[in-house]
């Protein structure tokens, strides 16, 4: 039987979702921990890879066992024994043909930046000291609705077959927030207008692609790139033409969506 596993974590303490000999990830953390409850090796799939650091809100992997499971016992469980950086919200049964990655029909990340300085913002946005211009910003990010190759936001010697990505959403808004525990945001009207959220949704993403096009938006809000300049880079297919990547804190995966391809896509958010 194949299961869905729905958990959010605080990725400071990884070298990201994905399992690795050089350092401990989400991935290595939630197959432990299944497999020492199950008492069997379990391998989990995940929708996605998350670099080093960043967070999610809303991950989803899954798992194949090969007798039905108290879901909600296991959920227990589970939360009882993984660390307090890593929570499951939900496991239940899908058909065996679902696939958490290739079964995804669009993600969502955040990607946040703050502008004053603030002790309880520094873990999970990026302080940014010059200032932006945020309505340029928006600008080039509606044109990145316009093309489908993003080679130039794509870290090189990647596996990837294509570099071929349907956008459909980039916005950046202005939002006075606060962290609470777990990397979540909670209004605080005294710091209004001193955070912005980039929000971006796919059906699928490059490695870095987020980081390396906020860090090149920043490129125009601080007016060292024109939008159309910034059109250039997309249409060079060049990592090289783009920005620097910003860093891995202050991004979050907040959504995945299955589409008609889950029945049980309401549930996910319970």
């Amino acid at each position: 039987m194949r299961y869905f596993i729905q958990l959010s974590y605080d990725g400071t303490a990884y070298h990201g979702w994905q399992r690795q000999p050089n350092g401990t990830s989400v991935q290595e953390t939630l197959e432990e921990a299944l497999s020492t409850l199950l008492r069997q090796p379990i391998e989990v799939v995940g929708a996605g890879r998350t670099d080093a650091g960043v967070h999610a809100r809303m991950m989803v992997a899954h798992m194949d066992y090969p007798v039905e499971l108290d879901t909600m016992q296991l959920v227990y469980k589970l939360n009882k024994l993984l660390p307090q950086d890593i929570a499951v919200q939900r496991i239940w049964p899908v058909s065996d043909d679902m696939h958490a990655r290739f079964s995804a029909t669009s993600r969502t990340y955040h990607y946040y930046i703050h502008t004053r300085k603030d002790p309880f913002l520094r873990g999970y946005s990026w302080l940014v000291t010059f200032p932006l211009d945020f309505d340029l910003m928006n600008q080039a990010a509606r044109r990145l609705l316009d093309f489908e190759d993003f080679t130039s936001f794509s870290k090189v010697n990647t596996d990837t077959k294509t570099n071929l990505c349907n956008i459909t959403e980039a916005r950046w808004d202005n939002l006075p927030l606060t962290p609470f525990q777990g990397g979540g945001m909670t209004h605080d009207e005294n710091l209004e207008g001193g955070c912005w959220v980039f929000t971006i949704t796919a059906n699928r993403f490059l490695r870095n692609m987020v980081r390396a096009i906020v860090g090149t938006l920043v490129e125009v809000g601080r007016k060292r790139m024109t939008i159309d300049e910034f059109c250039r880079v997309i249409e060079q297919k060049n990592r090289c033409s783009a920005g620097e990547s910003v860093p891995g804190h202050g991004l979050f995966l907040v959504d995945v969506s299955y589409g008609a391809n889950e029945s049980s896509r309401s549930n996910m958010k319970s």
